[in-house]
């Protein structure tokens, strides 16, 4: 075996040894933010499994866009988790009134639907799903434990906007759910 061959070996051990470091990288972050993820996405969601669903979807999309900087990700992935599940929420609801015009009557709710129509909390996830992106994303944060500080890096804004924002986003919120008991 030539030079030549012997580089290529050496190329293909330090290659392997890179994505075995790498994905232990990965690894550690997935572990160090996965709950952070899941409780945020829950708390948009309402559902255990689908908040599960929510957080593969997300660190699927940190592995991709952040490969081995994952440093970056960590104020991205509780973003990103905020978003997937006000997404998922929005296509329940889309799919829901595709569903109702299709059977061009006015279905009998769901149990599901009755338990969500009983409950204040399911009531200001559904409202969610109407705020803009950033205003829901920042109650979400908020309301999920996090601080101004993480929140502010989350959304690449300075610390002392965050109170101002999230007294939009509370105004917001109480706006559409008084449209929502007077309609």
């Amino acid at each position: 075996m030539g030079v030549i061959g012997l580089q290529a070996r050496h190329d293909e051990r330090s290659e392997r040894r890179e994505e075995s470091s790498e994905a232990a990288a990965f690894e550690r972050f997935f572990r160090a933010h996965y709950r952070a993820v899941v409780r945020l996405a829950q708390s948009v969601v309402g559902d255990s499994q689908r908040a599960q669903d929510v957080a593969q979807e997300v660190f699927l999309a940190a592995y991709r866009r952040f490969p081995g900087d994952y440093q970056q990700a960590a104020g991205w992935v509780r973003v990103a988790a905020v978003h997937t599940a006000l997404n998922a929420v929005r296509g329940e609801r889309r799919r829901g009134k595709r569903e109702l015009a299709m059977q061009g009557a006015t279905p009998l709710p769901s149990p599901e639907e009755t338990v969500i129509d009983q409950e204040r909390r399911a009531d200001v996830r559904r409202i969610l799903g109407r705020l803009p992106r950033r205003s829901a994303a920042v109650l979400v944060m908020r309301h999920g434990g996090m601080s101004y500080l993480e929140i502010a890096d989350a959304l690449g804004v300075k610390v002392g906007n965050v109170g101002t924002l999230l007294r939009r986003a509370e105004s917001a919120l109480r706006k559409e759910m008084d449209r929502e008991t007077h309609s």
